[in-house]
């Protein structure tokens, strides 16, 4: 009979507390409890994901909160549970259209983890320094850096104790949280492939020298290239943009003296420019007179009117190991350095001559 009692002047609470008028203070838990006829713990309990809560209890809190208009303080959450659901990512070189894609990937892969994204952006991947003062005003739970940093800067995130997870770039000085694709090996394919249809002469485009990436796929490209023993090789420096990949093919010609056999850039927007370059501007046949590839994979390069050769880039994939990653590095401090290395896919297209090259073993057979 006592508790009878108890449950009707619940609901009589429950059913005469008003609804948060407009200009009200915030709605606070303690107000939500109040009037669901619950305790504040079961509150917590019912917006904590993963918590344990009945189902009839979480429907008399979120029918409280609704009324009320009742939404739970992050930031008052965090202080409780020491995590801000917060993961910074520090991304450059926004005029490649890979990054984009790269954006809206880690933004999913994070918000399936109900964790917030929070980006900045470098126009140069020399700028870290100034970008790195503002994550630091941030209490965030960890990083993940699409852009260089130095020997020195990665030492400043183990001492403040944030785990850091590089995007597509590594640390030579020391071992580092990684999620890569593999750019020599990327390299290799377009390169066998080139030469293979008999391609002797090449045009490479790099990026900027503070760009990573930009400097590992030129690199790897010179390399296998002497490897194969062919020096008729010109190098020359883009930005990462259309106009800029277009600019290129003609500083190449210059250097060379006549259009290569091949141009290679670094990246799909400036061969999106190159290839433009060798069709509008100096009339080529492309792919009988020029081939031209990129690297990335971004959705532009295989447009109708493109249909470039490039090597496509796992960002899915990638995108959810370097989540899952930096996951493990925060629920475990001690998580040892990891590197994951993806492969990238040739997509043949038809703005290059690419064959692909026998082994030994089906050369011997043919014999």
């Amino acid at each position: 009979m006592l508790r009878k009692a108890k449950d009707d002047k619940a609901a009589r609470r429950r059913n005469s507390a008003p609804a948060a008028a407009p200009g009200r203070a915030t709605v606070t838990s303690y107000d939500v409890a109040q009037l669901a006829g619950v305790s504040q713990s079961a509150v917590s309990r019912c917006f904590r994901p993963g918590a344990s809560i009945s189902e009839q209890t979480r429907a008399r809190v979120v029918k409280a909160a609704r009324r009320l208009g009742y939404a739970p303080d992050a930031i008052a959450r965090s202080l409780t549970t020491r995590r801000s659901n917060l993961v910074a990512v520090i991304i450059s070189n926004l005029t490649n259209l890979h990054y984009p894609e790269v954006l809206s990937e880690l933004n999913r892969c994070l918000s399936e983890r109900n964790v917030h994204l929070l980006l900045f952006t470098l126009q140069s991947e020399s700028e870290v320094d100034r970008i790195l003062g503002q994550v630091w005003q941030y209490r965030v739970d960890g990083v993940i850096a699409a852009a260089r940093l130095s020997e020195q800067q990665v030492g400043e995130f183990e001492q403040r104790g944030v785990p850091l997870v590089f995007y597509n770039r590594y640390l030579r000085e020391r071992s580092v949280n990684a999620v890569c694709c593999d750019q020599l090996e990327s390299a290799r394919i377009i390169i066998n492939g080139l030469l293979a249809a008999d391609i002797r002469s090449f045009g490479i485009v790099g990026g900027p020298t503070d760009s990573m990436v930009g400097e590992e796929r030129m690199r790897a490209c010179v390399d296998i290239l002497k490897q194969h023993k062919i020096r008729d090789v010109v190098t020359v420096r883009g930005d990462y943009t259309y106009a800029g990949g277009r600019r290129t093919l003609g500083e190449i010609i210059d250097q060379h003296g006549n259009p290569p056999q091949a141009v290679i850039c670094a990246s799909d927007v400036m061969a999106l420019g190159c290839l433009d370059a060798a069709r509008f501007d100096l009339h080529l046949d492309v792919p009988r007179q020029l081939s031209v590839v990129g690297f990335d994979g971004v959705e532009p390069a295989g447009w109708a009117s493109y249909q470039l050769a490039t090597i496509r880039q796992p960002v899915r994939r990638m995108a959810e190991a370097a989540v899952t990653l930096l996951l493990e590095c925060i629920a475990d401090p001690a998580h040892p350095p990891e590197k994951r290395v993806f492969s990238g896919t040739l997509v043949p297209g038809n703005s290059a001559r690419l064959q692909k090259r026998a082994s030994a073993e089906q050369r011997a057979l043919s014999v």
